[in-house]
Protein backbone atom coordinates (compact mmCIF):
# COMPACT_ATOMS: atom_id res chain seq x y z
CA UNK A 1 0.00 0.00 0.00
CA UNK A 2 1.10 3.68 -1.10
CA UNK A 3 1.73 5.99 1.95
CA UNK A 4 1.50 9.62 0.58
CA UNK A 5 3.10 12.37 3.33
CA UNK A 6 1.49 15.36 2.55
CA UNK A 7 3.13 18.85 4.40
CA UNK A 8 0.81 21.20 5.17
CA UNK A 9 -2.97 20.18 6.79
CA UNK A 10 -4.97 23.49 4.97
CA UNK A 11 -7.52 23.65 2.72
CA UNK A 12 -5.82 21.45 -0.17
CA UNK A 13 -3.95 19.40 1.97
CA UNK A 14 -6.49 18.08 4.01
CA UNK A 15 -8.70 17.55 0.54
CA UNK A 16 -5.86 15.52 -0.87
CA UNK A 17 -6.28 13.60 2.07
CA UNK A 18 -9.65 12.60 1.53
CA UNK A 19 -8.88 11.62 -1.83
CA UNK A 20 -6.14 9.48 -0.96
CA UNK A 21 -7.70 7.80 1.92
CA UNK A 22 -10.75 6.94 -0.23
CA UNK A 23 -8.18 5.68 -2.86
CA UNK A 24 -6.80 3.31 -0.24
CA UNK A 25 -3.44 5.16 0.16
CA UNK A 26 -2.41 5.65 3.92
CA UNK A 27 -1.93 9.22 4.84
CA UNK A 28 0.83 11.37 7.11
CA UNK A 29 -0.13 14.30 7.43
CA UNK A 30 2.02 17.61 8.98
CA UNK A 31 0.89 21.26 9.58
CA UNK A 32 3.27 23.81 11.06
CA UNK A 33 1.50 24.04 14.55
CA UNK A 34 1.90 20.15 15.81
CA UNK A 35 0.21 16.78 15.55
CA UNK A 36 -1.75 17.28 18.45
CA UNK A 37 -3.84 19.83 16.58
CA UNK A 38 -4.56 17.69 13.47
CA UNK A 39 -7.01 14.67 15.82
CA UNK A 40 -10.26 15.89 14.61
CA UNK A 41 -8.76 15.90 10.80
CA UNK A 42 -7.13 12.45 11.59
CA UNK A 43 -10.35 11.01 13.93
CA UNK A 44 -12.71 12.39 11.05
CA UNK A 45 -9.80 10.55 7.79
CA UNK A 46 -9.74 7.14 9.83
CA UNK A 47 -7.34 4.52 10.69
CA UNK A 48 -5.70 4.94 7.65
CA UNK A 49 -4.12 8.68 8.30
CA UNK A 50 -1.64 9.97 11.13
CA UNK A 51 -0.50 13.22 12.16
CA UNK A 52 3.69 13.54 12.63
CA UNK A 53 5.94 16.58 12.29
CA UNK A 54 6.65 17.64 8.75
CA UNK A 55 10.26 15.34 9.13
CA UNK A 56 8.21 12.57 10.08
CA UNK A 57 5.42 13.08 6.97
CA UNK A 58 8.58 13.53 4.71
CA UNK A 59 10.20 10.23 5.54
CA UNK A 60 6.75 7.68 5.62
CA UNK A 61 5.70 8.80 2.51
CA UNK A 62 6.26 7.43 -0.80
CA UNK A 63 5.23 10.27 -2.30
CA UNK A 64 4.71 13.69 -0.43
CA UNK A 65 2.86 16.40 -1.32
CA UNK A 66 3.87 20.23 0.01
CA UNK A 67 1.56 22.17 0.64
CA UNK A 68 2.84 25.15 2.44
CA UNK A 69 2.82 29.24 1.27
CA UNK A 70 5.53 29.58 -0.57
CA UNK A 71 7.45 31.44 2.14
CA UNK A 72 7.93 28.89 4.38
CA UNK A 73 9.98 26.29 1.71
CA UNK A 74 12.96 26.89 3.55
CA UNK A 75 11.79 25.11 6.49
CA UNK A 76 10.98 22.16 4.56
CA UNK A 77 12.76 18.63 5.70
CA UNK A 78 15.21 18.65 2.84
CA UNK A 79 17.16 15.60 4.15
CA UNK A 80 13.50 13.60 4.62
CA UNK A 81 12.37 14.48 1.21
CA UNK A 82 15.40 13.42 -0.38
CA UNK A 83 15.25 11.44 -3.95
CA UNK A 84 11.69 11.24 -3.67
CA UNK A 85 8.13 12.38 -5.34
CA UNK A 86 6.90 15.47 -4.34
CA UNK A 87 4.22 16.94 -5.21
CA UNK A 88 3.97 20.84 -5.23
CA UNK A 89 0.49 22.48 -4.97
CA UNK A 90 2.41 25.85 -4.48
CA UNK A 91 0.71 29.65 -6.29
CA UNK A 92 2.52 32.90 -5.71
CA UNK A 93 0.87 35.52 -3.76
CA UNK A 94 3.01 38.49 -3.40
CA UNK A 95 0.57 39.67 -0.93
CA UNK A 96 1.53 36.70 1.33
CA UNK A 97 4.75 35.74 0.42
CA UNK A 98 6.27 39.25 -0.09
CA UNK A 99 7.42 40.41 -3.68
CA UNK A 100 10.14 37.91 -5.25
CA UNK A 101 11.89 39.52 -7.92
CA UNK A 102 12.57 36.27 -10.19
CA UNK A 103 8.99 35.98 -10.04
CA UNK A 104 7.85 39.25 -10.73
CA UNK A 105 9.85 39.08 -13.56
CA UNK A 106 8.93 35.83 -15.18
CA UNK A 107 12.66 34.33 -14.61
CA UNK A 108 11.41 31.33 -12.96
CA UNK A 109 8.60 29.41 -11.51
CA UNK A 110 7.31 28.69 -7.73
CA UNK A 111 8.45 24.66 -8.97
CA UNK A 112 11.54 26.01 -9.91
CA UNK A 113 12.26 27.08 -6.35
CA UNK A 114 10.96 24.52 -4.91
CA UNK A 115 13.04 22.13 -6.88
CA UNK A 116 16.06 24.47 -5.73
CA UNK A 117 15.04 24.30 -1.94
CA UNK A 118 14.92 20.23 -2.40
CA UNK A 119 18.01 19.87 -5.25
CA UNK A 120 17.33 15.82 -5.19
CA UNK A 121 13.48 15.57 -5.13
CA UNK A 122 11.10 14.60 -7.91
CA UNK A 123 9.61 17.34 -8.56
CA UNK A 124 5.60 17.96 -10.08
CA UNK A 125 2.91 20.72 -9.91
CA UNK A 126 -0.24 19.58 -8.76
CA UNK A 127 -3.63 20.71 -7.62
CA UNK A 128 -2.34 24.10 -7.86
CA UNK A 129 -5.30 25.15 -10.37
CA UNK A 130 -7.94 24.03 -9.05
CA UNK A 131 -10.17 25.55 -5.84
CA UNK A 132 -9.68 22.94 -2.87
CA UNK A 133 -13.36 22.56 -2.31
CA UNK A 134 -13.08 21.08 -6.00
CA UNK A 135 -10.63 18.25 -5.58
CA UNK A 136 -13.86 16.26 -3.14
CA UNK A 137 -16.21 17.20 -5.73
CA UNK A 138 -15.58 18.00 -9.19
CA UNK A 139 -13.94 14.47 -9.69
CA UNK A 140 -15.76 11.84 -12.14
CA UNK A 141 -15.15 8.27 -13.65
CA UNK A 142 -12.71 7.87 -16.62
CA UNK A 143 -14.13 8.02 -19.39
CA UNK A 144 -17.20 10.77 -18.24
CA UNK A 145 -17.80 12.75 -21.28
CA UNK A 146 -16.45 16.21 -20.28
CA UNK A 147 -14.51 15.33 -17.46
CA UNK A 148 -12.76 17.50 -15.95
CA UNK A 149 -8.89 17.79 -16.37
CA UNK A 150 -5.75 19.07 -14.27
CA UNK A 151 -2.09 20.22 -15.43
CA UNK A 152 0.66 18.67 -14.04
CA UNK A 153 4.93 19.66 -14.93
CA UNK A 154 8.07 18.63 -14.19
CA UNK A 155 10.02 15.45 -13.26
CA UNK A 156 8.64 11.88 -15.28
CA UNK A 157 8.49 9.77 -12.54
CA UNK A 158 6.65 12.32 -10.46
CA UNK A 159 4.35 13.44 -13.39
CA UNK A 160 3.41 9.46 -13.92
CA UNK A 161 2.58 9.08 -9.90
CA UNK A 162 0.51 12.49 -10.22
CA UNK A 163 -1.21 11.40 -13.64
CA UNK A 164 -2.36 8.45 -11.95
CA UNK A 165 -3.31 10.12 -8.05
CA UNK A 166 -5.40 12.82 -10.64
CA UNK A 167 -6.90 9.58 -12.47
CA UNK A 168 -7.94 8.12 -8.93
CA UNK A 169 -9.18 11.43 -7.75
CA UNK A 170 -11.57 11.71 -11.01
CA UNK A 171 -9.51 14.35 -13.62
CA UNK A 172 -8.02 13.59 -16.82
CA UNK A 173 -4.30 14.85 -17.17
CA UNK A 174 -2.72 17.46 -19.30
CA UNK A 175 1.39 16.98 -19.14
CA UNK A 176 2.88 20.66 -19.69
CA UNK A 177 6.21 19.30 -19.80
CA UNK A 178 8.92 20.33 -17.69
CA UNK A 179 8.75 22.46 -14.76
CA UNK A 180 9.86 25.82 -16.13
CA UNK A 181 6.34 25.45 -18.08
CA UNK A 182 4.36 25.33 -14.77
CA UNK A 183 4.03 29.12 -15.00
CA UNK A 184 0.89 28.49 -17.44
CA UNK A 185 -1.42 27.35 -14.94
CA UNK A 186 -0.06 29.62 -11.98
CA UNK A 187 -2.37 32.23 -10.88
CA UNK A 188 -3.47 34.80 -13.16
CA UNK A 189 -3.73 32.43 -15.98
CA UNK A 190 -6.30 31.54 -18.28
CA UNK A 191 -6.04 27.75 -16.70
CA UNK A 192 -6.03 28.97 -12.99
CA UNK A 193 -9.14 27.85 -11.06
CA UNK A 194 -11.23 27.29 -14.09
CA UNK A 195 -13.18 24.38 -14.81
CA UNK A 196 -11.92 22.71 -17.89
CA UNK A 197 -11.95 19.55 -19.61
CA UNK A 198 -8.64 18.65 -21.50
CA UNK A 199 -9.34 19.94 -25.18
CA UNK A 200 -10.25 23.27 -23.34
CA UNK A 201 -7.02 23.17 -20.91
CA UNK A 202 -4.49 22.75 -23.56
CA UNK A 203 -6.35 25.57 -25.24
CA UNK A 204 -5.76 27.93 -22.15
CA UNK A 205 -2.17 26.63 -21.62
CA UNK A 206 -1.35 27.60 -25.05
CA UNK A 207 -2.71 31.49 -25.22
CA UNK A 208 -0.91 32.26 -21.47
CA UNK A 209 1.25 35.00 -21.48
CA UNK A 210 4.08 34.92 -19.27
CA UNK A 211 3.92 37.97 -17.75
CA UNK A 212 0.52 39.35 -16.59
Amino acid sequence: MTTLGIIGAGHIGSQVARVAVANGYDVVIANSRGPETLADLVAELGPQATAATAADAAAAGDAVVVTVPLHAIDRLPVEQLAGKIVLDTNNYYHERDGHIEELDKGETTTSELLQRQLPTSKIAKAFNHIYASAITTDGTPAGTPDRRALATAGDAEAVAFVTRFYDEAGFDTVDIGPLSESWRVERDRPAYVTRQNAEELEANLAIANRLP
